[in-house]
């Protein structure tokens, strides 16, 4: 082997990479692929393209399936194709629209995910109860912490240790049909849906954005557990609620479809819906409202750790996160992604809002999740 490798090394390696094209489009089965290349050139071809690393992966058993938890419209289905060409393991995708249901599913055991994304308020409860461990980063040769923004990733460590990787930053805003109505603030949020766009907004079925836009709109914090003040938030959530379209974290559908006119919405679904749909505008509250990151982290009890680590370890190759950050419209922590993402990407002010719109926005509290008034509101107000 060695020998004929050297005498014919350029043919050698037109043939194994014309071989993993034809991989990647199906024609042949990664068993074929592995049987007439050889384990170890496989590798070498492999560890080649972009976010694929044969170091982390060399020991690993893969399977040849794996899951992953996440939000709505919130990926690139060609990035989880690619991840599979390359490793032969199939990512089926587990759709959550809040945190308390990533929350509920693991602490009853019933998640199954080898991999999930959970927003920066959220992490440190994680720890604590047990639900993840710290990430071993020898397996993530991809990630490079000096590249990151701290001010967007630093809530992925809990007491020195790394519990979870940077996917991306965000803010929650109103996304409306200028045709149809136009707001500024969550109070103005509130009162058109009681008034013009009666019948047609849209409030998200999470309590974090639901409960704190309600409290934002009446002068409170978003992260506000003061009884007297969530009473107020309350009785707000309980007026608008036979006004409203739907209670709803997938909001994009009738937004497209001008069924609803108005909705509380995340950077990502803002941009892709003014994209796609330049009558739907996306603002900030003047009033205040969220700003979060969210981030990628390995449940203690992933049955498939391996392939939790090698998706994980392909998400953090700058050229796989701009295609992601592309295609859902989300703004980057990583300095590797922003340089090569589009102007008029980076430029776009949804996506990336100037300081003074951020300024009166606030990163979500860790007792939020699981404070129990705030859960029996947001229940009281699904229910009427």
């Amino acid at each position: 082997m060695s020998k004929w490798f050297s005498k014919h090394d350029a043919m050698e390696a037109g043939a194994l990479t014309d071989t993993f094209m034809r991989l990647k489009r199906g024609s042949i089965t990664r068993r074929h692929f592995l049987g007439v290349t050889g384990l170890g050139l496989a590798a070498a071809v492999l560890a080649r393209q972009p976010g694929f690393s044969s170091a982390a992966h060399a020991s690993d058993d893969l399977g040849s399936s794996m899951s992953i938890a996440t939000w709505p419209n919130y990926h690139d289905p060609a990035t989880f194709e690619a991840f599979t060409a390359a490793t032969g393991v199939a990512v089926e995708v587990n759709i959550f629209g809040s945190n308390e249901e990533m929350l509920e599913a693991l602490r009853a055991d019933s998640a199954r995910w080898d991999l999930f994304v959970p927003t920066n308020y959220t992490i440190s409860t994680y720890a604590r109860l047990g639900l993840i461990e710290p990430l071993d980063l020898s397996r993530l040769p991809n990630f490079d912490a000096g590249t990151q923004n701290a001010r967007f990733t630093s809530q992925g460590t809990a007491e020195g240790k790394v519990f979870a990787l940077p996917k991306n930053w965000g803010t929650t805003g109103i996304a409306y049909n200028t045709d149809k109505v136009k707001v500024t603030s969550w109070k103005e949020f509130f009162a058109a849906a009681m008034d013009e766009a009666d019948g047609r907004a849209i409030v998200h079925d999470y309590q974090l954005t639901a409960i704190g836009n309600a409290l934002v709109s009446l002068g409170f914090s978003f992260n506000s557990v003061k009884p007297e003040e969530l009473a107020k938030a309350e009785k707000l959530l309980l007026e608008v609620k036979p006004h409203l379209y739907t209670v709803t974290s997938d909001y994009q559908p009738p937004m497209r479809g001008t069924d609803a006119w108005m909705t509380m919405c995340w950077t990502s679904d803002g941009a892709q819906l003014n994209r796609d749909v330049p009558e739907i505008a996306f603002t900030l509250g003047s009033d205040g409202g969220e700003i979060w990151s969210d981030f990628y982290a390995i449940p203690k009890n992933a049955p498939n750790k391996p392939a939790g680590y090698a998706l994980l370890n392909f998400l953090m190759d700058p050229q796989n996160a701009v295609r992601e950050h592309i295609a859902n419209g989300t703004p980057a922590t990583d300095s590797r992604v922003v340089a090569l993402l589009p102007a008029e990407i980076t430029g776009n002010r949804i996506v990336y809002p100037d300081e003074a719109a951020l300024t009166p926005l606030e990163f979500g509290a860790a007792v939020t999740l699981t404070d129990p008034a705030r859960a029996e509101i947001m229940a009281r107000f699904k229910a009427a």
